[in-house]
């Protein structure tokens, strides 16, 4: 009984997409940005204890920790802890700053693992580059990404004295990371003669424009690029976003007309959490770079217009995700008893 799975070693990604769901698209509808933004920061924040306090529990118990470790692919999800331990000390500084001081020492102990998880992402590369047929690659990889730009961001928000070059070498750290994840996502499939969209593409390859979303929030904090630049970037990772979404709307009809619409895309997955923070993720992005005077360009009103939009893509989504996950804990309860 002891060596039972205490919690999906990838729930940090639930913690990640409720987060940046609260830290940006909540401001679009008053109701619960303003009236119960407080309420569900701290209802956010019970939901974060439990599944970190899973997750430290699973860490720890016997017969987890090396196999987990050992997969130079699966072992990226720690990845997804540090992002949601910052989406969370955004939040809280969102709601409640006269807790700053503890936020800030949660911030500063989050950077410390993300260093020791910069180390082993260097090694899981490593492994993966020396024997790229070896594993099954697939989006997650890219979390050494979302990692380290989640640092910047949440340095942006609670501290005044970490020095540009430190932000920049964070950013540029997490770009390395990025492109070395994009190269053997695409020697996979290229090397992968059968492979399908309807059961090899995976849920965590909407990380490929999650990680420059987050990307984008991380530069436009920090203030580094002019803003064509930001725009350009911004423009690519509008590119990405549709032409990754539309691979997965034609994987969920493949996946239905296969499978029926329970199993094919109603069947529940921690991995689905991902999507849920990339849309977040890109409303974040777009939402920081509009409402900033510096980066005001031509298409203003085209992105006033977009976010009205997208803000309700987010909800629609998140609230979807949430369905079909208490649907599935419904049914494991209906069994059990």
């Amino acid at each position: 009984m002891r060596d039972m799975k205490i919690i999906n070693p990838a729930a940090g990604a639930a913690v990640m997409a409720l987060g940046i769901f609260l830290y940006a698209a909540v401001d679009a509808f008053p109701l619960l940005g303003v009236r119960l933004g407080p309420a569900l920061a701290i209802i956010f924040t019970i939901i974060a204890v439990y599944v970190y306090t899973a997750l430290t529990r699973q860490f720890f118990q016997k017969g987890f920790l090396l196999p987990f470790l050992h997969n130079p692919v699966n072992s990226f999800v720690i990845g997804s802890w540090i992002a949601g331990m910052s989406v969370w000390c955004n939040v809280l500084m969102k709601y409640y700053p006269a807790a700053a001081p503890v936020i800030r020492t949660t911030a500063l102990i989050n950077t410390v693992f993300w260093v020791l998880f910069v180390g082993w992402s260097l090694y899981n590369f490593y492994r993966l580059v020396k024997q790229p047929g070896r594993h099954e690659v697939h989006g997650v990889i890219l979390l050494s990404t979302v990692a380290a730009q989640s640092i910047v961001v949440v340095w942006s928000d609670l501290f005044s004295f970490i020095p540009e070059t430190a932000a920049a070498v964070v950013i540029g750290t997490g770009l390395f990371f990025y492109g070395t994840g994009i190269a053997l996502l695409v020697f996979r499939y290229a090397k992968e003669k059968e492979w399908t969209l309807t059961d090899d593409w995976t849920n965590t390859n909407c990380i490929i424009h999650g990680a420059l979303s987050i990307t984008g929030l991380a530069l436009v904090s920090s203030g580094f690029l002019s803003a064509a630049w930001i725009m350009g970037f911004w423009v690519l990772v509008f590119v990405l976003l549709l032409l990754v979404e539309a691979l997965e709307g034609v994987r969920a009809v493949q996946r239905v007309r296969r499978y029926g619409w329970k199993e094919g895309i109603f069947t529940y997955n921690t991995s689905q959490w991902s999507r849920n923070f990339t849309f977040g993720m890109f409303y974040a992005f777009s939402m920081t770079m509009h409402e900033n005077p510096h980066y005001m360009n031509a298409m203003y009103d085209f992105h006033e217009a977009f976010l009205a939009v997208w803000a309700w893509i987010v909800l629609t989504a998140l609230v979807g995700e949430i369905t079909v996950f208490a649907a599935s804990k419904w049914r494991v309860w209906r069994t059990v008893s």
